[in-house]
């Protein structure tokens, strides 16, 4: 994995691992978001534990390159669903999700290039 892989790849890595704990410890701001959006406890988290999940994925592919690959997948797929619920329920809310996508579309070309 190259530099700027790596770069991009702990900077999502962070990104995930802290929108996931956050999810885990039920932080008041992300259950009020969450419930707005019609996410049960129990869902909020497995949300959570795919999001570190994701991360850990992230940082482990550093030395495993098809682990990275796995998990800016499943970032991207995250994402997008994550979008498609705010969309869903008019939350004009979007824009953090909207920004994490993009940075995860850039990881995983950056992966695939293996720049």
């Amino acid at each position: 994995m190259h530099i700027a892989s790596v770069i991009i790849s702990i900077l999502l890595a962070l990104a995930l691992a802290g929108s996931g704990i956050q999810k885990l410890r039920r932080a008041p701001a992300i259950v009020t978001q969450m419930t707005g959006l019609g996410v049960s406890s129990r869902m909020l988290t497995v949300l959570g534990l795919l999001e570190v999940a994701a991360a850990v994925g992230l940082i482990v592919g550093i030395w495993w390159t098809p682990l990275a690959i796995a998990a800016a997948i499943g970032a991207v797929i995250y994402f997008i669903g994550a979008i498609i619920a705010h969309v869903r329920k008019s939350d004009k809310n979007v824009a953090p999700a909207a920004v994490l996508l993009v940075l995860s579309i850039a990881t995983l070309v950056l992966l695939l290039l293996g720049v």
